[in-house]
């Protein structure tokens, strides 16, 4: 038997299984009754340089295939820049160092439609938007080549050999090689219309200028095909403004607002939202306690100088209540400053819950049904409704179907 240690003990590998790692919460979906109630995950990840080898014969360019390749045979596992994980805690999570152990049906659908699908029903959760993990920084790469390479790779192995296999309980909003705006229009083209892609999305850990009037033919096509735009955030220790800082929980606390706070002012300053009004744009995994601040503060801004915000119609603030927002990382330390939180953002139509599983600070659908200052019908859409409408996803059984249009969530 193959062992592993964990926190000084030696663990049978035989005994690592999701669903029995969540077995608790499968206990409090039970009690909650949420397969009652459609549940829509906006954002869950899985490892896709598990799979290199079946990404790589997608790459266009022969010369970028190769190099993948000869860093492979070093021990190198991708072309983005290599990024020092503190996320497992040296070990102690154990469904990090362990994660390769778990069994599956090597006869069967895919290793990652496989192991989605046992945290799914674990946790309850009826669909979930599939984003990869490590691309989240391919925004990083020097080579807008390899970003275009692995976008498109990538993009093409998602939408060819996992989402045709979920059963449709998968979808995405697929990655956009966002330093080349041709091929960004390009690539929104060829994928926008496949099964399972609900959006595109533009991965947050970059500063270029979202306002930049070379996109707006990318946004223009996104809101044509009645698709969603995301800005999914992340952290980077190597952002000169985070080199001072010496812990990975400091570098993980400011990184994800902040990349956020970043792109946001620019997309409502330069009045984005009045030229693509109908494409909806998510915000992922940024927690929420920096919306209120940046409303307040932008705000504050355009009515001392209303002269610099010519293309907008009306407040700053107000363009981001016509925004969505992902719940995870929800900072619960405050439960009215979070109860305030939610007022500002009109959560109840706004707000969708994520997940963000595998990763080790993720939450279950629980986090959301327990806060004590929700209505029945705010919980409903927060945790599924909210999502059904803007991805069109039908209900899985006749009671979600009832309460969906109870709640006026049945999508179109």
């Amino acid at each position: 038997m193959d062992l592993i240690s964990d926190r000084g003990n030696r663990v049978a590998v035989e005994e690592l299984n999701t669903s029995r790692l969540l077995k608790n919460a499968r206990k409090q979906a039970d009690k909650l009754r949420l397969d009652d109630m459609l549940v829509v995950d906006v954002d869950s990840h899985h490892y896709e340089f598990e799979h290199l080898d079946e990404v790589l014969p997608f790459f266009e360019n022969e010369v970028f295939k190769q190099l993948v390749l000869a860093g492979r045979s070093k021990g190198r596992g991708s072309l983005l820049p290599s990024q020092t994980s503190f996320q497992d805690m040296g070990g102690r999570i154990t469904r990090y160092p362990m994660r390769s152990s778990e069994k599956t049906d090597k006869g069967g659908k895919h290793r990652d439609i496989q192991l989605g699908s046992r945290w799914m029903d674990a946790l309850s959760v009826d669909y979930a938007c599939l984003f990869p993990t490590q691309m989240l920084h391919v925004g990083l790469t020097t080579m807008p080549e390899v970003e275009n390479n692995l976008c498109w790779a990538y993009n093409r192995w998602l939408t060819e050999k996992i989402l045709p296999g979920s059963d449709g309980r998968f979808y995405s909003m697929l990655c956009l090689p966002f330093s080349d705006p041709d091929e960004s229009l390009r690539q929104v083209e060829k994928f926008g219309d496949r099964k399972g892609v609900g959006g595109f999305c533009i991965t947050a850990i970059r500063t270029l200028p979202v306002h930049h009037n070379s996109y707006m033919k990318v946004y223009r096509a996104i809101e044509e095909r009645g698709l969603s735009l995301s800005f999914h955030s992340g952290t980077n220790s190597g952002e000169p403004i985070f080199k001072s800082l010496n812990r990975f929980a400091t570098v993980h606390a400011l990184g994800f607002p902040w990349y956020a706070m970043l792109h946001m002012s620019n997309w409502v300053t330069n009045g984005i939202g009045e030229r693509f009004p109908k494409m909806p744009v998510i915000w992922i995994e940024a927690g929420l306690a920096w919306i209120p601040f940046l409303m307040q503060r932008l705000d504050h801004e355009y009515m001392l100088r209303t002269s610099e915000y010519p293309g907008l119609k009306k407040l700053p603030s107000d363009y981001m209540r016509d925004m969505f927002y992902s719940s995870q990382p929800m900072e619960v330390t405050d439960m009215i400053q979070l109860e305030s939180t939610f007022r500002m953002i009109n959560a109840e139509t706004q707000l969708m819950y994520a997940s963000d599983y595998p990763h080790w600070d993720f939450d279950v659908p629980g986090k959301i049904y327990d806060l004590p200052f929700l209505s029945e019908k705010a919980r409903h859409s927060i945790l599924g409704g909210n999502a059904a409408r803007m991805f069109k996803l039908a209900p899985r059984n006749e009671k979600q179907r009832a309460n969906l249009q109870r709640f006026g969530n049945l999508a179109a």
